[in-house]
């Protein structure tokens, strides 16, 4: 079996970063499923995840590594880590302590595209 094999059938973590060293994260809440944030993880972020259980990710506006509610107090419990076919993507599921989005909305997915225009939702 190939090591490709192994990533796409097998048992083993291989995570495949992309160039930048980087996995798409998609969050959700682990309650009703709603989208909450799409982040990305380094190998670092991705580690602190699993031995905190608080989401970590890599801002790659400011180059940093940051846990979700350092300032805000709005943390993601991780009570779950789905990792797709390739291991290129993750998919949280979370259990978050108010809101995500930083502009205080409860995700940062609260605007839905109607023909040319962004239309609040309630989410």
């Amino acid at each position: 079996m190939c090591a490709e094999d192994d990533r796409e059938t097998g048992s083993t973590p291989m995570p495949k970063f992309d160039e930048r060293g980087l996995l798409a994260a998609m969050v959700v809440d682990a309650a009703d499923g709603a989208p909450l944030m799409l982040a990305y993880m380094n190998a670092e972020a991705l580690q602190r995840t699993r031995d905190t259980g608080l989401a970590h990710f890599w801002s790659r506006s400011r180059q940093a590594l940051w846990r979700k509610g350092e300032t805000s107090g709005n943390t993601l419990a991780v009570e779950e880590i789905l990792v797709d076919c390739d291991q290129d993507a993750l998919f949280l599921r979370v259990r978050p302590a108010g809101p995500v989005c930083h502009t205080g909305a409860r995700s940062c997915f609260y605007r839905r595209l109607e023909g040319d225009r962004l239309v609040r939702i309630d989410s």
